[in-house]
C-alpha cells in the first residue's frame, strides 16, 4: 500500500476497549493521590478534587443511561435528578459516599465507566441518541467519555500533585471523532489540552470558548 493511500484511510473507531482503557489509566493514576489532596482545586476548575471526581462519574453514568431506552431520546436527556450540593458546586445525580473516602470515591468512577464500555459494548450501531452538541452514537458517546476521562484527570493530577499522559493514539482516534478541525500534525494530547480550553499551542491562543462535534458524520 502507497503512502498516499495510507493516509486517505479513515481513523479507527472509538471503541469501548478505548474507553475501559481510559477509565482504568485515570483509576490507576488517581489512587496515588495523598488523601489530605482531595479537597485541593483541581486545575484551573473551580471543584476541588473530589467533586471533580463526582462530575467524571456523573458525566460517565449520564451518557450510559442515554443509550439506555429501547428508544433513546433525540430531543433531550432521561430525566434524572441533577443537583448541586453548594453553591457553585457541579450539579450531578452521582455523589460518592464521604465515608468511603477516596478508595469508595474512585470505586463509583470505576463503576460509571463500566457502565459506559457496557453501553457502547451493546447498543446497536444504528442507534441514536441526544447530545446538546449533537445527536450521537455509541462510538460518539465513548469518545465523549474517553475525553471527560483524559481531560478531568488532568485536571486532578494539577490539583493532586500526579504526573499525566495519556496515550497519544487514543488521543489521536478522539481527535478525529470529535473534533475534526482540530489542528493536525502536532501532539494528540497537546492539542486535545488545547481544543478543550486548557492550553495554548505555538501560534494558537488558549480557548475561552469551545465544544466537541458530536454528530455522527458518516
Amino acid at each position: 500500500m502507497s503512502r498516499s493511500s495510507e493516509a486517505a484511510l479513515p481513523p479507527s473507531p472509538v471503541t469501548a476497549d478505548d474507553l475501559d482503557r481510559a477509565v482504568q489509566l485515570a483509576v490507576t493514576v488517581l489512587r496515588e493521590a495523598p488523601p489530605a489532596a482531595w479537597a485541593d482545586k483541581a486545575g484551573s476548575l473551580e471543584w476541588d478534587c473530589w467533586e471533580t471526581v463526582e462530575h467524571l462519574s456523573d458525566d460517565l453514568f449520564a451518557y450510559a443511561v442515554q443509550l439506555g431506552p429501547r428508544k433513546p431520546p433525540l430531543d433531550g436527556n432521561v430525566p434524572f435528578v441533577w443537583e448541586s450540593r453548594r453553591p457553585g458546586g457541579p450539579s450531578n445525580a452521582v455523589h460518592a459516599d464521604r465515608a468511603a473516602g477516596p478508595a469508595g470515591l474512585l470505586q463509583v468512577l470505576e463503576a460509571s465507566g463500566a457502565l459506559l464500555v457496557a453501553m457502547v459494548r451493546t447498543t446497536p450501531p444504528e442507534a441514536r441518541a441526544h447530545h446538546v452538541f449533537g445527536v450521537s452514537d455509541a462510538e460518539g458517546f465513548a469518545a465523549m467519555g474517553v475525553v471527560e476521562t483524559l481531560v478531568h484527570t488532568h485536571d486532578l493530577a494539577a490539583g493532586l500533585g500526579l504526573v499525566w499522559s495519556p496515550p497519544a493514539d487514543l488521543c489521536a482516534r478522539v481527535l478525529a471523532r470529535l473534533f475534526p478541525d482540530a489542528p493536525q500534525g502536532g501532539d494528540p494530547w497537546l492539542t486535545m489540552l488545547w481544543a478543550t480550553g486548557r492550553t495554548e499551542l505555538p501560534g494558537r491562543p488558549r480557548l475561552t470558548g469551545w465544544r466537541w462535534d458530536s454528530n455522527v458524520r458518516r
